[in-house]
């Protein structure tokens, strides 16, 4: 497996952005993650998007971070907010989830930013148990879907 670091709007990002959307139409029956996000939130030294690919060279992966400081949803200064974590199908319990949110903390702690935040939801069980175990902790609710009771946040001193 590789990771590689590509633009928001690469052809393969949308694929699996796209995906992942649908998988949360799914469990939420919501439409998908109507969060604001721009291609340029994930361009250096403000963000980053990776994608990992397997020997076959498909993309099986992706996530990103971009950069937040203290806003109207809940943001504070130096806040790395993940986003668009996936796995697809048939490359879950492969530990990948879990490298490619390494590799994002290292990321974003090298281009200075403080403190990794996430927002997932209760219908993402397996998320949870992922950012948990990873030394993530619950934190004040941020974000679109602050307001939203299935809504969890997260945060990791970097």
């Amino acid at each position: 497996m590789i990771i590689r670091r590509v633009s928001f709007d690469h052809p393969d990002a949308v694929k699996l952005n796209d995906e992942v959307q649908a998988e949360y139409h799914v469990r939420y029956g919501d439409g998908g993650d109507a969060t604001s996000l721009d291609p340029a939130d994930f361009e250096p030294p403000n963000g980053v998007y990776f994608i990992v690919y397997d020997e076959n060279d498909t993309p099986v992966a992706t996530g990103g971070w971009r950069a937040q400081d203290t806003n109207d949803e809940g943001n504070l200064d130096g806040d790395a907010e993940v986003k668009r974590m996936h796995v697809v199908e048939a490359a879950r319990g492969r530990g990948l989830a879990r490298r490619i949110l390494a590799a994002l903390e290292e990321d974003a702690r090298t281009a200075g930013r403080l403190r990794m935040v996430l927002e997932t939801g209760t219908k993402q069980p397996e998320a949870i148990a992922l950012y948990a175990s990873s030394g993530y902790e619950p934190c004040e609710k941020f974000g679109y879907y602050r307001s939203y009771d299935s809504s969890r946040c997260f945060a990791k001193e970097l």
